[in-house]
């Protein structure tokens, strides 16, 4: 399939299943046969082998991108001397660097092998992490997680591209909702562990508590990294623990799913792909509905303060995160196994979801009573968390018939948008504004409200157009 252009025709072989009509250049899969036994068995080899390597892969990269949280109402504020404003700027830093280089990462994705670029990543970020635990300043901290947005940058939009690149669009929810649950987790196990280490191990070997959580999380993200390189596949067509017949039923159903040009080098050049990426209107419109998902989801880094400002201590505000995500893990579950066997019903189902979220945060404006606060909150995260995973798998189907250059340009656009909203999200929450927080749930209002729009609009026009 190397350097194909759109008006060619295509073939990929899988016995006498795959034919080419000649006239438009299309590939028709006439003799293959969705769902045979052989094709279950290759869906569960490729699930063991994919999904548990990246969900912990990404439960770790989360737990590294928001440890920074825990480590602050355990000690690093006053060691440090940060302020609501300095915190902020931590946390804007990493998604400066995490959107500039999202795109480029994915780039280079798209002509290099999975298996070894996004370990290799890890690795590194997972190192930086562990070097957080002797930064001796504000400027130090500012600089390292400056650089691990760096090479975090390349981790989601690749895993984005990995799945769309295996599993049929009907098969997508349920598999991103696997891999949504993992930042889900990692704020539950984020908490207990931020607890447990912070406390545990606080004054060990002279080292501070919040400084042993950047160390033991550090260690396995670089760890795990190093077993991931040996598990992760690559595309299908060139994955060495599938047989040859198995690497071609998983071309094959995929051309036939319509998921055309999953695999190798499509003719687009990087700034032909770029352009056409820019120029197609749906992925605009994702951009702004997955936006107002992650603005508002910003909300998940202030979790602990928010929860120490309903009358917790330090610790046990950490523990008292964990129903949040227990909620928002389970409601997560339920929406991706919906969503995939109603995927007709995936916007209408996210138009819920930001809707049920905004009229949380409207009434969060309005109720003071703590124990309804965070009833709430447990509410709005369970209803932004099972947006974020459907979201994506959304996206994801929709840009499915795009050439891999075109589509992995456009999954990493969509990821970078929607974290750069991240960056004004991080002042949403002053500590001036303690206990009410009401300009940060304002906000999120609106942003719900923004994506409740662009979703319904999605819905219609792109329901109009499959029925042109």
């Amino acid at each position: 399939m190397s350097g194909m252009n759109k008006d060619e025709s295509t073939e990929v072989e899988y016995g006498d299943r795959t034919s080419v009509d000649q006239k438009n250049g299309n590939m028709t899969t006439g003799g293959y046969v969705p769902d045979t036994e052989e094709e279950k068995q290759l869906v569960r080899k490729i699930d063991m082998y994919l999904l548990p390597t990246i969900w912990l892969m990404y439960l770790l990269s989360y737990m590294d991108r928001t440890n920074i949280g825990n480590a602050k109402i355990a000690g690093m504020s006053t060691d440090l001397d940060l302020d609501s404003n300095r915190y902020s700027i931590a946390l804007i830093v990493f998604f400066v660097s995490y959107v500039v280089f999202e795109i480029p990462l994915n780039m280079i994705l798209a002509k290099t092998r999975p298996s070894i670029m996004l370990p290799t990543i890890m690795f590194l970020w997972g190192c930086l992490t562990i070097g957080m635990a002797w930064v001796p300043n504000y400027k130090g901290l500012i600089g390292f997680r400056f650089a691990i947005g760096i090479f975090e940058a390349g981790f989601a939009p690749g895993v984005l591209m990995l799945l769309s690149s295996w599993y049929k669009r009907a098969e997508q929810s349920k598999r991103f909702a696997v891999y949504i649950s993992a930042a889900i987790l990692s704020g539950a196990f984020g908490g207990l562990l931020g607890g447990a280490i912070t406390s545990g191990l606080d004054g060990a070997h002279g080292i501070a508590g919040w400084r042993w959580l950047f160390i033991v999380e550090g260690a396995a993200t670089a760890g795990w990294s190093l077993i991931a390189s040996f598990i992760l596949p690559d595309f299908p067509s060139t994955t060495k623990w599938l047989s040859e017949s198995e690497r071609q039923l998983a071309v094959v159903r995929l051309q036939h799913d319509h998921a055309t040009q999953t695999e190798d080098n499509t003719g687009f050049g990087h700034l032909a792909a770029l352009k056409q990426c820019i120029i197609t209107w749906r992925v605009w419109l994702f951009v702004v509905g997955y936006m107002a998902i992650v603005g508002s989801s910003t909300l998940s880094y202030f979790y602990p303060t928010l929860v120490a400002g309903l009358g917790y201590t330090s610790q046990m505000a950490q523990y008292m995160t964990i129903p949040i995500y227990a909620a928002a893990f389970v409601c997560n579950a339920i929406t991706g196994y919906f969503s995939d066997r109603h995927p007709r019903w995936r916007a209408v189902t996210l138009v819920s979801w930001m809707g049920v979220a905004m009229v949380c945060s409207i009434i969060t404006c309005a109720v003071y009573n703590f124990r309804g606060r965070y009833a709430l909150l447990v509410i709005m995260a369970s209803a932004l968390w099972s947006a974020n995973g459907l979201a994506l798998s959304y996206a994801s189907s929709s840009f499915s018939n795009m050439p891999v250059e075109v589509k992995a340009i456009a999954l990493a656009l969509v990821n970078a948008m929607g974290n750069l909203a991240q960056i004004y999200g991080a002042y949403l929450f002053p500590s001036q504004d303690a206990p009410k927080y009401l300009m940060g749930f304002g906000v999120i209002s609106g942003l719900c409200f923004t994506g409740l729009a662009a979703y319904l609009a999605l819905h219609f026009l792109l329901l109009r157009r499959n029925n042109a």
